[in-house]
């Protein structure tokens, strides 16, 4: 018996309600967050749940149900308010809807059968992949590609068009011809495992969350505010469904093999069948051999193939009728831990590793697992010679994710954390509310030290040609012990590393070289301040200008910047009052390193000091282009239109709330180009100030950035 006919009236909306704000929170770490705590499974159980009772008790049944809404990946919260800041939104042209889906082979057949009643006639099906990404909505006028949309709510979308842009296999101009005038294709960005793996490597080394599958790592990267980090990231795209006016198809399947013929990025991996029996082959055969692709997959998607039919079948609130998808089980299996390994980063972090009887899980052998700290240890109960299931998070990251209680033995023994770091003995600490445990020892710890000099040359902070395997040689051989002794090396130091030559010795110099090059907001993030992230480092780079003012900078003023909190502020001071770290500024100053702002980009004019601007809408260069311009001549940001914004700077499209806004406070509306003659003028006039030995005097000017 299920449990909506086991509920009363009266248990069932007490249960619809919570089961509502529980996936509706989920929803949000899911979509917004990109940082689910639930497997796709559970989730999709409670909403199975919901539906059962809404269907048991249709009187319950809200418009804002989870069961007839689109889970959206647009921030509702004050801190996604800030965000829109970078991201303009826009009405889908269709709506953006989901697919019904199910684990169970034989709803697959009743959906099957409903489609063969309701129309009568004989069709075909045709299955494609379920790409485990994030969906995109792209707009081609004239064979040119003119937007790119988020889900969003499945009404409106995010314009992730300027990222769009960097993702590699995304044509922004069609080849060939017979392409209509504008269309929509929509699809899925998804993260190759290969690119996924170097991406967690990365944020591991700089001891960042890493992303717990390709699907989180593809959406906040499709998010990220800087596009020409998003080509970095590796994302690549797969478009499965063509929308337009008069489409000249009969098929979904012809419709596909047109885009790709367009230049379009089409699976090949679909196949058209006519009965279940084929769908089931086809589901059977992709349950062993997704294994063997280089990107995730966490489905099978059927269609009816005839584009008459499909629209003859329609759409309930959600979902298509003419679709449905079939979901595959996380692969799951079950290992003994032998031991726990405590392993220290690069900021005294330790983490427990868990060391396996190695298990074959989603076609790759497992070995190991995090453990992540000492609480989630606890959480689990777990015991050396326990048996525990390993999942692989997004079929990549191994995980644990329980123990088998029924087979623990009486010996098993209860891992005990450190006290002292595994490393270099020193007594570990815990901050209040944190998590992890640390060794203080930053200037002694060899792991910590190795770390610190692998996260300054890495590519985000001085960008220097090397790796862990160089830093090893440079370390053991006492070469190098801080960041400041790399630029003391010299080629006969380098030639002594085994393997070295003189061409890799000479193209190692020369990227240090280079290196001193590097804007300060990159100097300051390589230092590696615990808690000072990139985001954060370019921030405090851009508020406090140079490295002394951050240097001697209280608590409270630390906490007048943006976005910095008592930790990160407390992390600072801590840092800077350290003596060693002190010296060694002045060690990387003299080594011709950049401290300041000014150092990389000085101050063009002083026409926009002291003022804040509002910008909008896209422009003929990317927004960081935009905002760099406003610094170099004095402007500063802020977060909302206010009485105290002087301009609202207006490109294409500008977000309709903002420009009415301006328009109600009397807030002056400027182009590019009237924003560009702005700086000219100011750039002529500072020459003129420069000459005259006189200051500047132009009013105040407010700067929103959205």
């Amino acid at each position: 018996m299920s449990m909506s006919a086991m509920l009363n009236k009266e248990e069932a909306t007490v249960r619809i309600r919570q089961l509502r704000e529980i996936i509706s929170e989920n929803n949000r770490r899911y979509y917004v967050e990109n940082a689910p705590v639930i497997s796709d499974y559970e989730f999709d159980m409670l909403m199975n749940e919901l539906s059962a009772l809404e269907k048991a008790y249709p009187e319950l049944v809200t418009p804002d149900s989870p069961t007839r809404t689109v889970g959206s990946d647009l921030d509702t919260s004050p801190r996604g308010q800030e965000a829109r800041q970078e991201f303009e939104q826009f009405p889908h042209k269709y709506p953006m809807l989901s697919l019904g889906n199910t684990y169970d082979i034989s709803e697959v057949e009743a959906f099957a059968e409903r489609a063969a009643r309701t129309l009568g006639k004989t069709f075909t099906f045709c299955c494609e992949l379920k790409f485990d990404g994030t969906a995109i909505c792209l707009t081609y006028r004239k064979g040119v590609l003119a937007q790119a949309l988020t889900r969003g709510d499945g009404t409106i979308g995010d314009d992730v068009t300027a990222n769009v842009r960097h993702i590699s296999n995304i044509p922004q101009t069609l080849k060939g011809n017979g392409y209509p005038e504008e269309f929509e294709i929509r699809g899925e960005i998804y993260m190759p495992y290969k690119a996924f793996d170097r991406l967690n490597e990365e944020r591991l080394r700089d001891e960042d969350q890493p992303f717990a599958n390709p699907r989180n790592a593809a959406s906040g990267s499709l998010k990220l505010i800087n596009p020409k980090e998003v080509q970095h990231r590796g994302l690549e795209c797969t478009l499965y469904h063509l929308l337009g006016e008069n489409l000249p198809f009969l098929t979904h399947d012809e419709a596909l093999k047109a885009a790709a013929g367009w230049g379009l990025p089409v699976s090949d991996k679909r196949k058209i069948c006519r009965d279940i029996a084929e769908i089931e082959e086809y589901i059977s055969y992709w349950d062993t051999e997704r294994k063997a692709l280089p990107f995730a997959t966490d489905g099978i998607v059927i269609k009816v193939n005839e584009l008459p039919y499909q629209k003859e079948l329609g759409y309930t609130a959600k979902f298509p009728r003419w679709a449905v998808a079939y979901k595959f089980k996380a692969e799951q299996a079950l290992t003994r831990l032998k031991s726990i390994d405590y392993q220290v980063g690069r900021t005294g972090a330790v983490t427990p590793v868990a060391n396996l009887d190695p298990v074959l899980l989603s076609g790759t052998t497992v070995k190991r697992a995090s453990l992540h700290n000492s609480e989630q240890m606890h959480l689990l109960d777990v015991r050396i010679g326990d048996y525990v299931y390993v999942e692989k998070g997004g079929e990549i990251i191994p995980k644990i994710t329980g123990v088998d209680m029924d087979r623990r033995k009486p010996d098993a023994v209860v891992p005990v954390f450190p006290d002292k770091c595994p490393d270099c003995g020193t007594k570990l600490v815990r901050d209040e509310g944190e998590a992890r445990y640390f060794c203080p020892n930053t200037s002694g710890c060899p792991t910590q030290i190795k770390g610190k000099l692998v996260h300054f040359i890495s590519r985000k902070a001085m960008n220097v040609i090397a790796g862990d395997a160089t830093i090893e040689q440079l370390f053991n051989l006492g070469y190098v012990r801080r960041p400041s002794d790399f630029y003391s090396l010299t080629k006969e130091q380098l030639l002594n590393l085994e393997g070295w030559k003189e061409r890799s010795a000479q193209r190692f110099l020369d990227s240090l070289e280079a290196s001193r090059k590097t804007p300060f907001e990159h100097v300051l993030f390589a230092l590696g301040i615990r808690y000072v992230g990139e985001t954060t480092a370019r921030t405090l780079a851009r508020h406090f200008k140079d490295i002394r003012a951050l240097a001697s900078a209280d608590r409270q003023t630390l906490l007048e910047a943006e976005d910095i909190g008592e930790v990160i502020a407390d992390s600072i001071i801590d840092w800077f009052s350290r003596e060693e770290n002190r010296e060694e500024i002045d060690r990387l100053e003299k080594a011709g390193l950049k401290f300041s702002v000014g150092d990389e980009n000085g101050q063009k004019s002083s026409s926009l000091a002291g003022n804040i601007i509002v910008i909008s809408g896209n422009f003929s260069v990317s927004r960081d282009e935009i905002k760099e311009l406003i610094t170099a001549h004095g402007g500063k940001n802020s977060s909302s239109v206010s009485g105290k914004t002087t301009y609202l700077l207006a490109g294409e499209k500008p977000g309709p709330e903002k420009v009415k806004k301006a328009g109600a406070l009397g807030i002056p509306v400027i182009s590019e180009d009237e924003f560009r003659k702005l700086i000219v003028s100011g750039e002529e006039s500072g020459q003129e100030n420069m000459d005259n030995g006189e200051g500047n005097d132009s009013a105040p000017v407010q700067l929103t950035l959205f």
